[in-house]
């Protein structure tokens, strides 16, 4: 709901939005959690192709690979998390955890028509996506992974030293913005307008409480038949990306792993995105093939 006090973030969520450089239509799945958006585009009858932002992102944040991915064909369905910033509504029943979310991405993609898709997640985005094929195999066709976070490996102690002011009351968006010019450290600049959007979202937004779980023990990770492609950020500082990339090579044996140099964790999708779409297209093309 527009109010004085997300008026605006929602601003500027439209403003990035209108930046996408394919059409994109708003689509709405109202579930027992409330009503979540989805930025579309690509052809409707394009294989689906969901992606899964980080936390405080928004789905506004594939700004820079939506369109490669919908010219090759697919049906882009970026998704905003419901409980997080973004025009996802949060107004109904509570997650309840790891279940109640994993419930909740699948009953959206119930109401949007999609039985089985490729999903592609960044950071958060990406643990939720690797919950998913894991809770429901079938309904994941291949999987993609930029930089995630808690899905290999935890969070370096200096990390969350450095996150941690995020949560404490008062919340400025200046807060934010320090936050992110520290991750992105020497490397490629954020692009303006999604890092003021963040910071607008971090400090103006009524998020609700992040649902959040332990990385997937590697007997799970042994069972998973889904093809995996794992981009890590040579420059994140929210992990240790060679020792990271090692663990995911190690525990899925059959996935495709690299390491992106020069970018850091929040910037990969974005400064990195001629090589991200190319290696994300050749992946799931090689998959389907």
């Amino acid at each position: 709901m527009l109010s004085a006090r997300t008026a605006p973030f929602l601003a500027a969520y439209d403003a990035l939005l209108a930046r996408w450089p394919v059409p994109v239509e708003a689509l709405t799945v109202r579930t027992a959690h409330g009503t979540t958006r989805i930025n579309a585009c690509g052809p409707r009858d394009g294989r689906p192709l969901v992606l899964l932002h980080g936390g405080g992102a928004t789905s506004t944040m594939w700004f820079a690979n939506a369109a490669a991915w919908a010219g090759a064909g697919h049906r882009v369905l970026a998704v905003d998390l419901i409980g997080d910033p973004g025009r996802s509504v949060h107004d109904g029943a509570a997650l309840d955890g790891v279940p109640g979310l994993l419930g909740w991405l699948g009953a959206v993609l119930d109401g949007l028509g999609v039985p089985e898709a490729d999903l592609c997640g960044h950071s958060y985005g990406g643990w939720i996506a690797l919950e998913y094929a894991l809770h429901a195999p079938a309904g994941v066709g291949r999987l993609a992974l930029l930089d995630p976070t808690q899905c290999f490996a935890g969070f370096r102690p200096g990390y969350l030293l450095r996150a941690l002011p995020l949560f404490l009351p008062g919340r400025p968006p200046a807060r934010a913005r320090a936050y992110l010019d520290w991750e992105t450290g020497g490397g490629p600049r954020l692009d303006p307008d999604w890092r003021e959007l963040y910071a607008l979202g971090y400090a103006d937004f009524p998020a609700s409480r992040v649902v959040t779980g332990p990385r997937p023990a590697p007997d799970r990770l042994r069972a998973l038949t889904t093809p995996v492609l794992a981009l890590f950020a040579a420059g994140s500082r929210t992990h240790a990306p060679a020792r990271v990339a090692g663990t995911a090579r190690h525990a899925l044996p059959a996935a495709e792993v690299a390491v992106l140099p020069d970018v850091s964790h929040h910037a990969l999708p974005m400064a990195a995105a001629p090589e991200v779409n190319q290696r994300v297209l050749d992946f799931l093309a090689t998959a389907r093939s």
